[in-house]
């Protein structure tokens, strides 16, 4: 399984970017999908998740500027960000939980490579 994103970039505070993640390889059902950051010095840390089914969960740190949402046709996963703070600066990672088969019932985990975002003026 392969995750690409896209969408990150230098945006100034109060700014908007949406970050894009698509998957693709041996893709039987995905559960779950989220996005991730790290920020220098720091852990990773849980940025938003949506599980199939519907619910999304989101850090406190964004509520109510960041929204989650999926493409289940184009195993697909977006991330709009509005409102950026200098602190949402940060390598944004796509994590989602894959079924490979139908003769496989277990999920697992594949990471993106990591797409930077910099919120500075």
């Amino acid at each position: 399984v392969q995750l690409v994103e896209s969408g990150g970039g230098l945006v100034q505070p109060g700014g908007s970017l949406r970050l894009s993640c698509a998957a693709s390889g041996s893709i039987f059902s995905i559960w779950n999908m989220g996005w991730y950051r790290q920020a220098p010095g720091k852990g990773r840390e849980l940025v938003a998740q949506t599980i199939s089914g519907g619910s999304t969960n989101y850090a406190d740190s964004v509520k109510g500027r960041f929204t989650i949402s999926r493409d289940n046709a184009e195993n697909s996963l977006y991330l709009h960000m509005n409102s950026l703070k200098p602190e949402d600066t940060a390598v944004y990672y796509c994590n989602v939980g894959v079924r490979p088969s139908s003769t496989n019932n277990r999920f697992y985990s594949y990471w993106g490579q990591g797409t930077q975002v910099t919120v500075s003026s």
